[in-house]
């Protein structure tokens, strides 16, 4: 049961009595300032009427849920330019148009990206078009729900407006400029919240009315292979005789970079002999 909005109707009642009636114990400013507390008091529900609503948007048909489609496409095409050609008379045939589009061209590939929007019942139709543009590499689509959302912000738009029209009326009724300041300030903060939920309720139906699909499509790119120069005899000849001498120097290195391999031979040699000198003396002897 909703108690909230029948103290409003209250604290009206109350000022249209003082006005019409003769003074009270209680001073005007004091029941304007008590309606405006009422005012400004959430109204309070139930958890029946919560479960109602719940089971409201639940029971919706198919028919009018709110239905958000996005899609990602990746293909690889053979032309850029002449895709580029074919997506526009694409899009108008489906009624879409481009929301964002960027082009980049690197070494080894040419990318296009584009932020397609269109009506949800051609949606399908423009993805099987999509598909003929090229090789398609990956795609992938999603679907979100928003109807319970929408139905919460439609509400609560609802809800915002009643209260101002509410504070209209107690401004027309106000005739202290404390309560008139009072209210008004009120009233700004409350057109600031419905500013923000209209332009919330905008996106939602923005994003329900049009259906998104992000493109990309890239066209591989091969680099140029320079053609070898012709030397002359004796430009080879030259780079002949510097290869040479490169190679000397590189074994010349090598063989002061082994020194310890070649003391460890030197050692292994020398003890070697000595051994070998050793046998044959007692060769001898015997």
């Amino acid at each position: 049961m909703r108690i909230a909005p029948f103290f409003p109707l209250l604290g009206l009642a109350g000022l249209l009595a003082c006005s019409q009636s003769e003074p009270s114990s209680v001073p005007e400013a004091s029941e304007k300032l008590l309606a405006v507390q009422m005012l400004e008091a959430p109204p309070m529900e139930s958890s029946d009427e919560l479960g109602g609503t719940a089971a409201l948007v639940t029971a919706q048909p198919a028919a009018s849920r709110k239905l958000v489609y996005h899609a990602e496409v990746r293909m690889k095409v053979a032309d850029v330019p002449a895709t580029n050609a074919r997506m526009d008379s694409l899009t108008r045939a489906a009624g879409a148009y481009v929301e964002e589009v960027s082009e980049n061209r690197a070494d080894e590939e040419w990318r296009h990206r584009m932020k397609i929007r269109v009506a949800p019942g051609r949606f399908q139709g423009l993805l099987r078009g999509l598909g003929r543009l090229g090789t398609v590499e990956s795609q992938e689509l999603t679907t979100d729900d928003v109807t319970a959302q929408h139905a919460d912000v439609s509400a609560r738009l609802r809800s915002k407006r009643a209260l101002e029209q509410r504070y209209l009326a107690l401004l027309g009724k106000a005739s202290k400029v404390s309560d008139i300041l009072e209210i008004e300030e009120s009233m700004g903060k409350i057109r600031e919240d419905i500013e923000a939920t209209e332009s919330r309720l905008r996106a939602l139906n923005d994003e329900v009315g049009f259906s998104t699909i992000t493109l990309v499509y890239y066209q591989p790119l091969t680099r140029p292979t320079p053609d070898q120069p012709v030397l002359s005899f004796g430009s080879r000849l030259v780079e002949s005789f510097y290869s040479g001498w490169q190679w000397c120097i590189d074994v010349l290195l090598g063989l002061v970079a082994a020194w310890p391999l070649a003391l460890l031979l030197l050692a292994a040699a020398a003890l070697l002999r000595r051994w070998w000198r050793r046998r044959r003396a007692r060769a001898r002897q015997h």
